[in-house]
């Protein structure tokens, strides 16, 4: 079925649709991945997005029901080069194609990827229409023209669960009170385990089986949990999610922070970094086209080391406004300089922009969760 994809600057791509027809609006940017689209349409940092792949053949390897990093497909499109039909795989269950129709996502084929890469990289991400119902190019400008912006939109309150859960034995156990009826008996290995509060600001479960792996007994909570609730729960560690968007609109989530710092030890990851340095004061930026993709080189300044990283983030805090007397910067992108981690000085505070538990990716960060546990200890 023949699409459109424009750009808010103007710049068109013909396509073609392969999950139907239908118009849907987002911003586009690119992920350089090989593999881990299953995980990458999973991911709940992409909602509001299209999500190209920069690699051109997408489904080789089907879809099976383990590899998801959350409880739908996120992305509000997706576009690829070439599908593949006919997957290989023996975890493989369905197709990607009628994995993206189940879930109502509209996907398009046959676009130059490598074009609409370039173009984002030079001009930036930007709004973005697909469409197979309006093939007018000046109609769908004047559409995207108008539609919402990912800066100052608060997409955590989307996706973000409603309930308290539990995760345990890799399903989600969701709790029979309400979050602000919980208190210290919510846990069940007090003393025996490391009792950790997860902020679901956008969680990926990868992040949830990692903590679990380094002998965390874990409650994730709603984005707009408050600090007395949290307090009253008395955990060993307080855990701030990766998520979507722009992070300056979540500020019910900041001010928490705000007040649970000096309570317990804080890690936070990815959208969690960015909300930690807004709660110290510090300010954010977007970037231009974003790190998104398994191959974002790092380097730890502690022990001089570069980490191959996992990433999936537009915006970033921005380095001039930390103040270097109350934080200690850990990590550095090799590409473009910003920053990729910090740990306060007086609290037992740190974070991290990339993703260490990397579903899809590398695992060189995975000590982040063993450091999280020493701290707690401590």
């Amino acid at each position: 079925m023949k699409a459109l994809l424009v750009l808010e600057d103007g710049r068109i791509f013909p396509c073609q649709s392969f999950t139907g027809e239908g118009e849907v609006f987002g911003e586009v940017v690119f992920n350089t991945s090989m593999t881990g689209y299953q995980e990458i349409l999973t991911d709940p940092s992409y909602c509001g997005q299209f999500v190209t792949m920069t690699y051109p053949l997408v489904g080789n390897y089907g879809i099976n029901p383990f590899d998801v990093e959350s409880d739908k497909i996120q992305v509000s499109a997706f576009i690829i080069k070439e599908n593949q039909r006919f997957p290989s795989n023996f975890r493989s269950t369905k197709t990607l194609e009628s994995y993206l129709k189940e879930n109502h996502v509209l996907s398009v084929e046959n676009l130059d990827t490598r074009a609409l890469t370039r173009h984002i990289r030079l001009a930036g991400a930007m709004r973005a229409v697909i469409s197979t119902r309006d093939l007018d190019p000046v109609s769908l400008v004047a559409k995207v023209k108008n539609s919402r912006k990912i800066s100052g939109r608060d997409l955590v309150s989307e996706v973000t669960t409603k309930r308290a859960y539990k995760w345990d034995n890799n399903i989600r156990n969701f709790c029979e009170k309400p979050v602000e009826d919980m208190g210290a008996d919510i846990f069940d290995f007090r003393g025996k385990k490391k009792l950790v509060v997860a902020f679901d600001f956008g969680i990926k479960y990868n992040i949830l089986r990692s903590l679990v792996k380094v002998g965390c007994e874990v409650v994730v909570v709603p984005a707009s949990t408050d600090a007395k609730t949290v307090m009253a729960m008395n955990p060993d560690g307080i855990f701030l999610s990766n998520g979507p968007g722009d992070p300056e609109p979540v500020l019910y989530a900041i001010k928490t922070i705000k007040k649970l710092l000096g309570f317990k030890p804080i890690f936070g990851i990815c959208l969690g970094n960015q909300l930690l340095g807004l709660a110290l004061g510090c300010k954010t930026y977007k970037l231009k086209f974003g790190h998104r993709g398994a191959n974002q080189p790092v380097k730890n300044l502690i022990t001089g080391k570069v980490e191959i990283t996992a990433q999936n983030h537009g915006f970033a805090i921005d380095l001039k406004s930390l103040d270097l007397k109350d934080v200690i910067i850990t990590h550095m992108n090799l590409n473009d300089n910003t920053l990729e981690g910090f740990k306060h000085k007086q609290y037992p505070a740190f974070s991290v922009q990339y993703h260490p538990e990397a579903s899809p990716g590398p695992h060189e960060a995975e000590y982040l969760f063993s450091d999280f546990v020493k701290l707690m200890e401590r």
